[in-house]
Protein backbone atom coordinates (compact mmCIF):
# COMPACT_ATOMS: atom_id res chain seq x y z
CA UNK A 1 0.00 0.00 0.00
CA UNK A 2 1.32 3.39 -1.10
CA UNK A 3 2.49 5.94 1.61
CA UNK A 4 -0.76 8.32 0.97
CA UNK A 5 -2.69 5.30 0.80
CA UNK A 6 -2.34 4.70 4.47
CA UNK A 7 -2.28 8.34 5.07
CA UNK A 8 -6.10 8.75 3.63
CA UNK A 9 -6.79 4.97 5.41
CA UNK A 10 -5.66 6.31 9.12
CA UNK A 11 -7.64 9.45 8.55
CA UNK A 12 -11.02 8.02 7.28
CA UNK A 13 -10.53 5.49 10.42
CA UNK A 14 -9.92 8.41 12.76
CA UNK A 15 -13.23 10.22 11.22
CA UNK A 16 -15.28 6.81 11.42
CA UNK A 17 -14.07 6.03 15.43
CA UNK A 18 -14.68 10.07 16.02
CA UNK A 19 -18.40 10.09 15.06
CA UNK A 20 -18.86 6.59 16.44
CA UNK A 21 -17.64 7.72 19.63
CA UNK A 22 -20.06 11.01 19.48
CA UNK A 23 -23.01 8.98 18.65
CA UNK A 24 -22.24 6.87 21.44
CA UNK A 25 -21.68 10.34 23.64
CA UNK A 26 -25.12 11.78 22.57
CA UNK A 27 -26.34 8.11 23.30
CA UNK A 28 -25.62 8.40 26.62
CA UNK A 29 -26.28 11.93 27.25
CA UNK A 30 -29.90 11.65 25.74
CA UNK A 31 -30.37 8.25 28.19
CA UNK A 32 -29.27 9.71 31.06
CA UNK A 33 -31.65 12.90 30.52
CA UNK A 34 -34.24 10.90 29.67
CA UNK A 35 -33.91 9.20 32.88
CA UNK A 36 -34.34 12.26 34.94
CA UNK A 37 -37.37 13.63 32.71
CA UNK A 38 -38.87 10.01 33.57
CA UNK A 39 -38.48 10.49 37.26
CA UNK A 40 -38.89 14.10 37.42
CA UNK A 41 -42.02 14.31 35.53
CA UNK A 42 -43.50 10.86 37.01
CA UNK A 43 -43.32 12.62 39.90
CA UNK A 44 -45.47 15.31 38.64
CA UNK A 45 -47.93 12.90 37.54
CA UNK A 46 -48.07 11.31 40.51
CA UNK A 47 -48.73 14.26 42.50
CA UNK A 48 -51.83 15.17 39.77
CA UNK A 49 -53.19 12.40 39.77
CA UNK A 50 -53.82 12.19 43.56
CA UNK A 51 -55.92 15.19 42.99
CA UNK A 52 -58.52 12.90 40.74
CA UNK A 53 -58.30 16.00 38.27
CA UNK A 54 -56.95 16.85 35.16
CA UNK A 55 -53.92 19.67 35.88
CA UNK A 56 -52.02 21.48 33.40
CA UNK A 57 -48.88 22.75 34.59
CA UNK A 58 -47.82 26.02 33.02
CA UNK A 59 -44.81 27.15 35.31
CA UNK A 60 -44.93 28.53 39.27
CA UNK A 61 -46.87 31.52 41.08
CA UNK A 62 -44.64 33.93 43.13
CA UNK A 63 -45.64 32.24 46.12
CA UNK A 64 -43.35 29.06 45.01
CA UNK A 65 -47.00 26.88 44.59
CA UNK A 66 -47.23 24.97 40.43
CA UNK A 67 -49.62 27.32 38.38
CA UNK A 68 -51.86 25.10 36.91
CA UNK A 69 -53.75 26.59 33.46
CA UNK A 70 -57.57 26.20 31.58
CA UNK A 71 -57.20 25.05 27.98
CA UNK A 72 -57.58 29.03 26.68
CA UNK A 73 -54.07 29.60 27.99
CA UNK A 74 -51.63 30.40 25.25
CA UNK A 75 -49.43 27.05 26.61
CA UNK A 76 -52.00 24.82 27.27
CA UNK A 77 -50.67 22.62 24.58
CA UNK A 78 -47.18 22.06 25.50
CA UNK A 79 -47.79 19.75 28.63
CA UNK A 80 -49.84 17.33 26.69
CA UNK A 81 -46.62 17.56 24.05
CA UNK A 82 -44.61 17.25 27.21
CA UNK A 83 -46.64 13.57 28.06
CA UNK A 84 -46.45 12.73 24.07
CA UNK A 85 -42.52 13.04 24.35
CA UNK A 86 -42.14 10.99 27.07
CA UNK A 87 -43.97 8.38 26.07
CA UNK A 88 -42.67 8.11 22.79
CA UNK A 89 -39.25 8.32 24.70
CA UNK A 90 -40.21 5.30 27.24
CA UNK A 91 -43.23 3.62 25.32
CA UNK A 92 -44.68 3.68 28.80
CA UNK A 93 -48.80 3.32 28.85
CA UNK A 94 -48.74 5.91 31.32
CA UNK A 95 -48.02 8.78 29.59
CA UNK A 96 -50.18 7.69 26.76
CA UNK A 97 -53.23 7.60 28.75
CA UNK A 98 -52.71 10.67 31.18
CA UNK A 99 -51.52 12.37 27.28
CA UNK A 100 -55.05 11.61 25.75
CA UNK A 101 -56.66 13.19 29.11
CA UNK A 102 -55.22 16.18 28.63
CA UNK A 103 -55.07 16.42 25.07
CA UNK A 104 -58.98 15.71 24.30
CA UNK A 105 -59.24 17.78 27.87
CA UNK A 106 -58.75 20.79 25.17
CA UNK A 107 -60.40 20.25 22.24
CA UNK A 108 -62.08 22.75 22.41
CA UNK A 109 -59.45 24.98 21.31
CA UNK A 110 -60.25 23.77 17.46
CA UNK A 111 -62.82 26.58 17.13
CA UNK A 112 -60.79 29.30 19.18
CA UNK A 113 -61.08 32.41 16.71
CA UNK A 114 -59.84 35.18 19.01
CA UNK A 115 -55.83 34.85 19.05
CA UNK A 116 -53.08 33.22 17.05
CA UNK A 117 -52.03 30.53 19.18
CA UNK A 118 -53.83 27.95 18.26
CA UNK A 119 -51.24 26.81 16.47
CA UNK A 120 -49.26 25.88 19.48
CA UNK A 121 -51.92 24.76 21.75
CA UNK A 122 -53.43 21.92 19.01
CA UNK A 123 -49.76 21.21 17.38
CA UNK A 124 -48.06 20.61 20.07
CA UNK A 125 -50.92 18.39 21.86
CA UNK A 126 -53.22 16.61 19.13
CA UNK A 127 -50.16 17.29 16.63
CA UNK A 128 -48.19 14.77 18.56
CA UNK A 129 -51.17 12.53 19.67
CA UNK A 130 -52.13 11.92 16.41
CA UNK A 131 -48.35 11.20 15.09
CA UNK A 132 -47.95 8.62 17.66
CA UNK A 133 -51.54 7.09 17.66
CA UNK A 134 -53.24 7.65 14.33
CA UNK A 135 -56.16 8.50 16.00
CA UNK A 136 -58.41 9.55 12.67
CA UNK A 137 -60.44 11.76 15.09
CA UNK A 138 -57.77 13.98 16.02
CA UNK A 139 -57.48 14.64 12.22
CA UNK A 140 -60.35 16.69 12.37
CA UNK A 141 -59.53 18.48 15.73
CA UNK A 142 -56.00 19.95 13.24
CA UNK A 143 -58.18 20.87 10.52
CA UNK A 144 -60.46 22.74 12.41
CA UNK A 145 -58.42 24.34 14.36
CA UNK A 146 -56.55 25.52 10.75
CA UNK A 147 -59.99 26.35 9.48
CA UNK A 148 -60.43 28.81 12.97
CA UNK A 149 -56.54 29.99 12.63
CA UNK A 150 -57.78 31.14 9.21
CA UNK A 151 -59.92 33.75 10.15
CA UNK A 152 -57.14 35.65 11.34
CA UNK A 153 -55.57 35.77 7.96
CA UNK A 154 -55.40 39.25 6.18
CA UNK A 155 -55.46 38.82 2.36
CA UNK A 156 -54.37 42.74 2.23
CA UNK A 157 -51.60 42.48 3.93
CA UNK A 158 -50.83 38.50 3.26
CA UNK A 159 -50.58 37.46 7.27
CA UNK A 160 -52.17 36.52 9.91
CA UNK A 161 -53.27 38.66 12.68
CA UNK A 162 -51.86 37.84 15.96
CA UNK A 163 -53.42 39.83 18.81
CA UNK A 164 -57.20 41.50 19.19
CA UNK A 165 -55.98 45.06 19.91
CA UNK A 166 -58.92 45.52 21.89
CA UNK A 167 -58.00 43.15 24.42
CA UNK A 168 -56.21 44.96 27.51
CA UNK A 169 -52.97 46.58 27.44
CA UNK A 170 -52.17 45.88 23.33
CA UNK A 171 -55.50 48.23 22.59
CA UNK A 172 -53.45 51.52 24.25
CA UNK A 173 -50.19 50.69 21.29
CA UNK A 174 -52.23 52.42 18.56
CA UNK A 175 -51.95 49.22 16.97
CA UNK A 176 -54.31 47.52 13.71
CA UNK A 177 -52.88 44.58 13.19
CA UNK A 178 -49.82 43.50 15.19
CA UNK A 179 -48.12 40.41 13.83
CA UNK A 180 -45.47 39.03 16.32
CA UNK A 181 -42.10 37.10 15.44
CA UNK A 182 -44.25 33.73 17.48
CA UNK A 183 -46.87 33.69 14.66
CA UNK A 184 -44.07 32.14 12.47
CA UNK A 185 -44.45 29.06 15.01
CA UNK A 186 -48.13 28.36 14.19
CA UNK A 187 -48.06 27.95 10.21
CA UNK A 188 -46.73 24.30 10.97
CA UNK A 189 -50.80 23.96 11.47
CA UNK A 190 -51.87 25.13 8.22
CA UNK A 191 -49.26 22.46 6.62
CA UNK A 192 -50.73 19.51 8.51
CA UNK A 193 -54.19 20.39 8.02
CA UNK A 194 -53.04 20.64 3.77
CA UNK A 195 -51.31 17.50 4.00
CA UNK A 196 -54.57 15.89 5.75
CA UNK A 197 -57.41 17.52 4.15
CA UNK A 198 -55.70 18.27 0.56
CA UNK A 199 -56.84 21.50 0.99
CA UNK A 200 -54.42 23.91 -0.35
CA UNK A 201 -55.94 27.13 1.20
CA UNK A 202 -54.00 26.61 4.32
CA UNK A 203 -50.28 25.98 2.31
CA UNK A 204 -51.33 29.19 1.06
CA UNK A 205 -51.85 31.03 3.79
CA UNK A 206 -49.21 29.78 5.65
CA UNK A 207 -46.79 30.37 2.94
CA UNK A 208 -47.89 33.95 2.24
CA UNK A 209 -47.70 35.06 5.88
CA UNK A 210 -44.22 33.67 5.90
CA UNK A 211 -43.34 35.51 2.88
CA UNK A 212 -44.83 38.61 4.42
CA UNK A 213 -42.61 38.14 7.54
CA UNK A 214 -39.10 37.71 5.52
CA UNK A 215 -39.98 41.09 3.85
CA UNK A 216 -40.79 43.03 6.76
CA UNK A 217 -39.45 41.66 10.52
CA UNK A 218 -36.11 41.45 9.83
CA UNK A 219 -33.15 43.78 10.11
CA UNK A 220 -30.16 44.24 8.07
CA UNK A 221 -28.24 42.20 10.58
CA UNK A 222 -31.13 39.21 10.36
CA UNK A 223 -32.55 40.04 13.86
CA UNK A 224 -36.46 40.55 14.13
CA UNK A 225 -38.62 42.60 15.45
CA UNK A 226 -41.32 41.48 18.13
CA UNK A 227 -43.85 42.87 16.39
CA UNK A 228 -44.86 44.51 13.26
CA UNK A 229 -48.15 46.31 12.92
CA UNK A 230 -49.87 46.33 9.43
CA UNK A 231 -52.65 48.15 7.58
CA UNK A 232 -55.31 45.39 6.82
CA UNK A 233 -56.13 46.99 3.54
CA UNK A 234 -52.79 47.99 1.64
CA UNK A 235 -50.19 46.00 3.48
CA UNK A 236 -48.28 49.00 4.46
CA UNK A 237 -46.37 48.29 7.76
CA UNK A 238 -47.46 51.20 10.23
CA UNK A 239 -45.20 50.52 13.55
CA UNK A 240 -42.49 48.15 14.38
CA UNK A 241 -42.15 47.35 17.94
CA UNK A 242 -41.60 45.03 20.61
CA UNK A 243 -43.79 43.72 23.60
CA UNK A 244 -41.56 41.49 25.27
CA UNK A 245 -37.84 42.51 24.35
CA UNK A 246 -36.11 45.37 25.83
CA UNK A 247 -36.91 48.24 22.99
CA UNK A 248 -38.17 48.13 19.56
CA UNK A 249 -35.00 48.26 18.53
CA UNK A 250 -33.73 45.23 20.16
CA UNK A 251 -33.46 41.56 19.44
CA UNK A 252 -35.39 39.73 21.50
CA UNK A 253 -34.41 36.08 22.67
CA UNK A 254 -36.53 34.21 22.05
CA UNK A 255 -37.69 35.31 19.11
CA UNK A 256 -34.97 35.45 17.07
CA UNK A 257 -35.40 31.10 18.34
CA UNK A 258 -39.26 31.43 17.21
CA UNK A 259 -37.82 32.57 13.79
CA UNK A 260 -35.17 30.28 13.46
CA UNK A 261 -37.37 27.19 14.18
CA UNK A 262 -40.09 28.79 11.96
CA UNK A 263 -38.15 29.36 8.76
CA UNK A 264 -36.90 25.63 9.30
CA UNK A 265 -40.35 24.40 9.43
CA UNK A 266 -41.37 26.69 6.16
CA UNK A 267 -37.89 24.93 4.56
CA UNK A 268 -39.21 21.31 4.93
CA UNK A 269 -42.60 21.82 3.94
CA UNK A 270 -42.00 24.14 0.73
CA UNK A 271 -38.54 23.15 0.21
CA UNK A 272 -38.36 27.21 -0.61
CA UNK A 273 -34.13 27.82 -0.60
CA UNK A 274 -35.44 31.64 0.41
CA UNK A 275 -36.53 30.21 3.57
CA UNK A 276 -33.60 27.78 4.75
CA UNK A 277 -31.33 31.14 3.62
CA UNK A 278 -32.94 33.15 6.01
CA UNK A 279 -32.97 30.24 9.08
CA UNK A 280 -29.01 30.15 8.51
CA UNK A 281 -28.76 33.88 8.54
CA UNK A 282 -30.93 33.90 11.99
CA UNK A 283 -28.60 31.46 13.02
CA UNK A 284 -25.77 33.35 11.87
CA UNK A 285 -26.78 36.56 14.11
CA UNK A 286 -27.26 34.49 17.13
CA UNK A 287 -24.19 32.58 17.27
CA UNK A 288 -22.31 35.50 15.71
CA UNK A 289 -24.12 37.96 18.26
CA UNK A 290 -21.14 39.37 20.96
CA UNK A 291 -23.47 39.07 23.98
CA UNK A 292 -24.14 35.63 23.41
CA UNK A 293 -22.64 33.98 26.49
CA UNK A 294 -19.84 30.80 26.09
CA UNK A 295 -22.39 28.65 27.04
CA UNK A 296 -24.54 29.57 24.52
CA UNK A 297 -27.70 30.25 26.66
CA UNK A 298 -28.61 33.35 25.48
CA UNK A 299 -29.83 36.68 27.95
CA UNK A 300 -33.40 37.29 27.68
CA UNK A 301 -32.48 40.33 24.97
CA UNK A 302 -29.31 40.42 23.20
CA UNK A 303 -29.35 44.00 24.14
CA UNK A 304 -30.50 44.52 27.56
CA UNK A 305 -28.81 47.32 28.86
CA UNK A 306 -27.13 45.37 32.10
CA UNK A 307 -25.12 42.24 30.32
CA UNK A 308 -24.16 40.30 31.89
CA UNK A 309 -26.31 41.00 34.92
CA UNK A 310 -28.97 40.07 32.84
CA UNK A 311 -31.54 36.88 32.97
CA UNK A 312 -30.83 34.08 31.00
CA UNK A 313 -33.34 32.77 28.87
CA UNK A 314 -33.39 28.60 28.97
CA UNK A 315 -36.70 28.70 27.21
CA UNK A 316 -34.79 30.12 24.22
CA UNK A 317 -32.05 28.02 24.07
CA UNK A 318 -34.52 25.13 23.91
CA UNK A 319 -36.31 26.65 20.91
CA UNK A 320 -32.65 27.04 19.30
CA UNK A 321 -31.55 23.51 19.92
CA UNK A 322 -33.94 21.92 18.71
CA UNK A 323 -34.63 23.71 15.12
CA UNK A 324 -30.52 23.63 14.65
CA UNK A 325 -30.87 19.51 14.78
CA UNK A 326 -34.08 19.74 12.21
CA UNK A 327 -31.99 22.81 10.17
CA UNK A 328 -29.00 20.65 10.24
CA UNK A 329 -30.78 18.55 8.38
CA UNK A 330 -31.28 20.24 5.32
CA UNK A 331 -27.67 23.11 5.55
CA UNK A 332 -24.16 22.47 4.12
CA UNK A 333 -23.14 23.96 7.73
CA UNK A 334 -24.17 20.35 9.33
CA UNK A 335 -21.30 19.99 12.04
CA UNK A 336 -21.66 23.36 13.14
CA UNK A 337 -25.24 23.52 13.65
CA UNK A 338 -24.71 19.80 15.56
CA UNK A 339 -21.81 21.21 17.18
CA UNK A 340 -24.06 24.30 18.31
CA UNK A 341 -26.96 22.45 19.23
CA UNK A 342 -25.05 19.61 21.43
CA UNK A 343 -23.52 22.86 23.20
CA UNK A 344 -26.76 24.34 24.16
CA UNK A 345 -27.74 20.63 25.31
CA UNK A 346 -24.75 20.45 27.61
CA UNK A 347 -25.51 24.07 28.91
CA UNK A 348 -29.00 22.86 29.62
CA UNK A 349 -28.58 19.87 31.03
CA UNK A 350 -25.68 21.28 33.78
CA UNK A 351 -26.86 21.99 37.02
CA UNK A 352 -26.94 25.45 36.37
CA UNK A 353 -30.08 24.67 34.42
CA UNK A 354 -31.36 21.78 34.73
CA UNK A 355 -32.83 20.86 38.39
CA UNK A 356 -32.29 19.40 41.00
CA UNK A 357 -34.36 15.65 41.30
CA UNK A 358 -37.50 16.51 43.43
CA UNK A 359 -36.97 20.55 42.98
CA UNK A 360 -38.16 23.27 41.14
CA UNK A 361 -41.59 22.23 41.35
CA UNK A 362 -41.16 18.98 39.32
CA UNK A 363 -40.36 20.69 35.92
CA UNK A 364 -37.35 20.18 34.26
CA UNK A 365 -35.34 23.54 33.54
CA UNK A 366 -34.39 26.66 35.55
CA UNK A 367 -33.70 30.10 34.11
CA UNK A 368 -36.50 31.20 31.82
CA UNK A 369 -37.97 34.54 31.67
CA UNK A 370 -41.98 34.98 30.15
CA UNK A 371 -42.30 38.97 29.77
CA UNK A 372 -39.86 41.14 31.38
CA UNK A 373 -41.75 44.34 30.41
CA UNK A 374 -44.36 42.96 31.80
CA UNK A 375 -43.12 41.76 35.04
CA UNK A 376 -44.52 38.55 34.14
CA UNK A 377 -42.66 35.08 34.61
CA UNK A 378 -39.22 36.42 35.30
CA UNK A 379 -36.51 33.57 35.87
CA UNK A 380 -38.87 30.80 36.47
CA UNK A 381 -39.28 26.91 35.09
CA UNK A 382 -41.52 27.41 32.33
CA UNK A 383 -43.81 24.41 29.97
CA UNK A 384 -42.29 25.49 26.76
CA UNK A 385 -39.28 25.38 27.97
CA UNK A 386 -39.26 21.73 29.20
CA UNK A 387 -41.09 20.64 25.96
CA UNK A 388 -38.52 22.01 23.38
CA UNK A 389 -36.06 20.49 25.75
CA UNK A 390 -37.61 16.89 25.14
CA UNK A 391 -37.88 17.74 21.70
CA UNK A 392 -34.77 18.49 20.70
CA UNK A 393 -33.61 15.38 23.04
CA UNK A 394 -35.76 12.99 20.45
CA UNK A 395 -33.79 15.18 17.46
CA UNK A 396 -30.79 14.44 19.01
CA UNK A 397 -31.89 10.34 19.47
CA UNK A 398 -32.83 10.47 16.00
CA UNK A 399 -29.51 11.90 14.32
CA UNK A 400 -28.60 10.18 11.12
CA UNK A 401 -25.08 11.11 11.42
Amino acid sequence: MRLIEKVILVFGMVGILTACGQDKSREVFVNENLEFASSQIGLHLEAIQKTGKILNARTIHEDGSTRYIGMHDWTSGFFPGIMWYMYEHTNDRKWKDYGIQLTESISDIQYLTWHHDVGFMIGCSFGNAYRLTGNKTYEKVIVQAAKSLSTRFKPGAGITQSWNTTNGWMSKRGWECPVIIDNMMNLELFFDATRISGDSTFYDIAVQHANTTMKNHFREDFSSWHVVDYDTITGAVRQKNTAQGYSDESAWARGQAWGLYGYTVCYRETKNPEYLELAENIANFIFMHPNLPEDLIPYWDYNAPNIPNELRDASAAAITASALYELSAYSDKKEEYLEKADKIMESLASPVYRAKPGENNLFLLKHSVGSIPHGAEIDVPLNYADYYFLEALKRMKELDI
